[in-house]
């Protein structure tokens, strides 16, 4: 067969493949044109998730009847003012945007340009039908440009069948938008979808309330803020603190020089940054914008320009991380908080004093979360204050304790010093009840020590240059894994070392552990190994050296630290609240879970009627 130029009509619909996936990336496409146009307020409605319609309104430069006729053709655009497209600097140049949407719908072109002198010109629009010109005439629409795509492939059955749903279609367009919105805080954005408004951001916003604004409202308050800066590279944006995560990666949004991107580099630096502060299946909420020399970043090696390619990779994944650490640094012992939840009840339960006990009221309602019907939960211990003897009437109210802390013996101290308060008492054996000024403070003993640990640990390897003090065994251990667990902990006993783990091969599946870090005391050795040898697996090959140190420090911390059922006296309570206070990230523990909770004192008096 020989060599044949192919049809225009053939052409078009080709690069549409290349541009056009789905309804969301047309979309993209026309709001792009929006922004580039210099608009105040971009209006965006759809109907069927964008496969029945797409219509974007501006008030942008708008384009003469010559202008649009131009628009249409391919690589045909007014965003390269010179052939140095490595300088570009819009966020669309190919000119192949507007032609091949239309060669795979009816699309209505409209626009009406404002001349320098202020006169309004006269607006025009063009009509073209699955490529061909059907109609062209007078417009009567403001200045500015509105596109209607309608009918998305409807000649093009193949990839009609291969959307997916209108919903799943709608999903991914409200996010496109929301990333451009996210790009452009000084532009408005609405968008109405079959009818109804769903997402409506005034122009002019501070960054970070944009962001809060189109992800969550608690942002603001969940969330420290970056700049960053270094070798021509600057860093911002927004960061959400460990504790307040999702299940699903979804809200991660990247910016290069103002363009919304989707970067396997960026990703792996955002998940590096919050390795040892997050559990596995759970992600950080971020939204980072990183502004350099456009000589230093490709942005033209995508045909929907998603991805980008920089001259250094490794220094703006370092930097990323080095960024998003500093700024959690700031936020010292910081953990998410959340209004408590009050169940109102038309009986409250009254408790009255009588007879040196305590008794119910006639016809009481049970305690919510209380066991075996006391008015109660299991396992109350109040500092200093056994619990009273009930008396025979009110047998039963009070369930038995799990553990009592030691009765303080010096005068307590004064809760309003202290941001977490002072220590009263502790529930279940897992639990530190404090008392503020403001609230009371629930702290999980376990999750709390855990951050201690890890941040002493390292602290100790920066004081030691690098390594931790190691506690010999009397008798080594012995510790039976599987044949390539133990050559993954061979080939990296060096490291290990540095944290005090002195550990030998022992035959084919089984390791010798000779010392354990010191600070660790006694602990589970055999858990410790098999644990870092989980580790290993999982995330050896994926992370560098610093991460995978990380992940070894984060793993034995949690087996150093106290662990929930132990009873904790006053002082020692007490002692951990004061190092949580003054120790970076005590606000969640190393998997990310939040080590203290408060419940403010208003919330506590709508518990009992009192507000």
């Amino acid at each position: 067969m020989s060599i044949r130029r192919l049809p225009e009509n053939l052409v078009n619909r080709i690069a549409a493949g290349e541009v056009v996936e789905r309804p969301a990336s047309a979309l993209k496409e026309l709001a792009e044109n929006a922004i580039d146009s210099g608009a105040r307020n971009i209006s965006v409605r759809l109907a069927s998730g964008g496969i029945d319609l797409i219509e974007v309104t501006d008030d942008g430069c708008g384009m003469s009847p010559a202008d649009m006729a131009l628009a249409l053709e391919r690589h045909a655009t007014s965003k390269l003012p010179d052939e140095d497209i490595e300088l570009v600097a819009t966020l669309g140049f190919r000119g192949e945007a507007l032609p091949s949407i239309a060669s795979v719908s009816k699309m209505t072109l409209e626009s009406r340009p404002s001349t320098s002198s202020g006169s309004l010109a006269e607006g025009w629009k063009r009509i073209v039908d699955h490529g061909a010109l059907v109609g062209e005439g007078p417009a009567s629409i403001p200045p500015g440009t509105r596109v209607r795509v309608e009918n998305l492939f409807a000649n093009v059955p193949a990839r009609r069948k291969f959307l997916r749903s209108a919903r799943a279609e709608y999903a991914a367009a409200l996010d496109c938008v929301k990333r451009l919105a996210m790009a452009r805080p000084d532009i408005g954005f609405t968008v109405e979808h079959d009818g109804r408004r769903v997402l409506a951001v005034q122009p002019d916003m501070e960054r970070p309330e944009r962001v809060a604004a189109l992800t969550s409202a608690d942002l603001m308050e969940n969330s420290v803020g970056l700049d960053f800066q270094r070798e021509g590279v600057r860093l911002g944006g927004v960061a959400s603190l460990p504790t307040f995560n999702r299940g699903v990666a979804d809200h991660q949004y990247l910016f290069v020089n103002g363009r919304p991107v989707k970067d396997r580099l960026l990703i792996g630096a955002v998940r590096g940054a919050y390795a040892e502060m997050l559990a596995r299946d759970r992600h950080a909420v971020v939204a980072l914008f990183l502004d350099l020399p456009p000589t230093e970043v490709d942005v033209n090696v995508h045909p929907a320009k998603t991805e980008v390619r920089f001259r250094e990779p490794a220094l703006i994944r370092g930097m990323i991380v080095s960024g998003l650490r500093h700024a959690l640094d700031q936020s010292g012992f910081r953990a998410v908080q959340r209004a408590a939840e009050v169940s109102w009840q038309q009986e409250p339960v009254a408790v009255t004093a009588a007879q040196g006990g305590f008794f119910r009221s006639p016809s009481p309602l049970p305690f919510r979360g209380g066991v075996g019907g006391g008015a109660y939960p299991a396992g109350v211990a109040f500092a200093g204050r056994p619990h009273p003897n009930p008396s025979p009437e009110g047998e039963g109210l009070f369930a038995p304790l799990m553990g009592r802390a030691a009765e303080a013996a010096d005068p307590v101290p004064e809760s309003r010093s202290h941001p977490l308060g002072v220590a009263r008492g502790q529930v279940a054996n897992t639990y530190i009840v404090a008392e503020a000024e403001d609230g009371l403070v629930i702290v999980d003993q376990h999750a709390a020590h855990e951050r201690l640990v890890l941040e002493r640990m390292r602290a100790a390897m920066a004081a030691a240059g690098g390594t931790v003090p190691s506690q010999a065994l009397l008798l080594p251990q012995v510790v039976e894994l599987d044949e390539p667990a133990c050559d993954r902990l061979e080939a990296r006993a060096g490291e290990l070392s540095a944290f005090g783990l002195e550990l030998e091969r022992f035959g084919p599946a089984a390791m010798l552990v000779r010392a354990t870090p010191a600070m660790l005391g006694g602990g589970d050795a055999k858990g410790l190994i098999e644990d870092l040898a989980d580790d290993l697996a999982a995330y050896d090959e994926a992370l560098s050296l610093k991460e995978r140190i990380d992940h070894v420090a984060a793993t034995m911390a949690c087996h150093g630290s106290v662990r929930a059922g132990r009873v904790l006296s006053v002082p020692e309570m007490n002692a951990l609240l004061r190092e949580m206070e003054v120790t970076p990230h005590s606000g969640q523990c190393n998997h990310g879970r939040p080590t203290w909770v408060k419940l403010a004192l208003d919330d506590v008096e709508k518990l009992f009627g009192r507000k």
